[in-house]
């Protein structure tokens, strides 16, 4: 069965490793260039498929464009797969395959369609998530359903953990599906669109803190966009202060407003006041600076109670 991969990040590089170890016929590998400007905490595809002496080619800025299209044909596919693929391909590449085009989504679908899933579910503060392999069709992780597979989310996950979790869970669920797709008896389940919820792709602006919102609200936006991506932050004196990690107290309440630096009853330590509870900052960076324990940085920098975080750098309050 010739195989066409289309791949990126860890998911995609462990896939297609379980197809080269199983040695089977990848015709290509199409990725994406790496952007220097981004985080690469990844494993790259673009060296396991060069390794193995597998084509790759890279994914166009468009992928309706003629040109791509004429690519696919010439490869002459039984099988797409789609693993973190960041280009939505459109229906006349989807026909090309005998056997169809195969996604993986870090997802439970039909919930958490569309952009960063992982980072979702964290900033939504859900206890579960999963990764999903399901056929394609022209509208986003809409297709029907091959196979599912869970994984828990501990209070202490972090963007990070999460993603490592979910990638090892996709290579598991590849493993156990993909002998079922080539041998043509994988099942097919269609999603309940009633139960579908879509998300959008995130940007660094959307890490600013809201302090009206509660301390488990904040607690979860700094996990979810904290290393490797962009982080939580807010502005300090005038200056872009990022939260790297945190702890609610939300059983504790601060009688000063949203965003305000006051001292705990219980152990005297600075803690910023919420809609409801406090947020104990762990680790903390100014914009430019090195990343240090809040601690040893609000005792470096003489931070004071009733100093007020802004959303922006001109001293707006929250």
């Amino acid at each position: 069965m010739k195989v066409l991969v289309c791949a990126y990040h860890n998911i995609g590089y462990l896939c297609l490793k379980y197809l080269i170890d199983r040695g089977e016929e990848v015709v290509a590998v199409i990725t994406h260039r790496d952007n220097p400007s981004e985080n690469l905490f990844f494993r790259s595809v673009q060296a396991l498929a060069e390794a193995s002496c597998i084509p790759v080619h890279f994914a166009p800025d468009d992928p309706r464009d003629s040109s791509f299209l004429a690519l696919v044909r010439s490869l002459e596919p039984d099988i797409l797969f789609s693993l973190a693929f960041r280009k939505m391909l459109p229906k006349s590449v989807l026909d090309v395959s005998l056997r169809g085009c195969v996604n993986l989504h870090a997802s439970l679908l039909p919930k958490y369609r569309g952009r960063c899933p992982v980072n979702w579910v964290l900033l939504n503060g859900e206890t579960e998530t999963g990764v999903t392999l399901h056929y394609m069709v022209p509208k986003p992780d809409a297709g029907d359903i091959i196979g599912q597979k869970r994984v828990p989310i501990d209070f202490a996950d972090t963007a990070g953990t999460l993603h490592e979790r979910t990638a090892q869970a996709g290579a598991e669920l590849f493993a156990e599906i993909y002998p079922l797709l080539k041998a043509g008896t994988a099942p097919r389940t269609p999603q309940d669109e009633s139960a579908a919820t879509y998300f959008g792709g995130r940007r660094p602006e959307d890490g600013l803190i809201d302090w009206t919102q509660s301390a488990l609200q904040v607690y979860n936006l700094v996990r979810a966009v904290t290393h490797p991506f962009p982080g939580a932050f807010s502005f300090l004196r005038r200056k872009r202060l990022f939260v790297w990690s945190s702890l609610p107290k939300e059983h504790e309440e601060a009688d000063a407003p949203p965003g305000t630096l006051v001292r705990s009853p219980t152990n005297g330590q600075l803690l910023v006041s919420t809609r409801r509870g406090w947020l104990q900052p762990q680790r903390v960076q100014w914009e430019g600076e090195p990343e240090a324990e809040f601690g040893t940085f609000a005792d470096s920098w003489g931070l004071q109670p009733g100093e007020s975080f802004t959303m922006h750098a001109r001293g707006e309050l929250p």
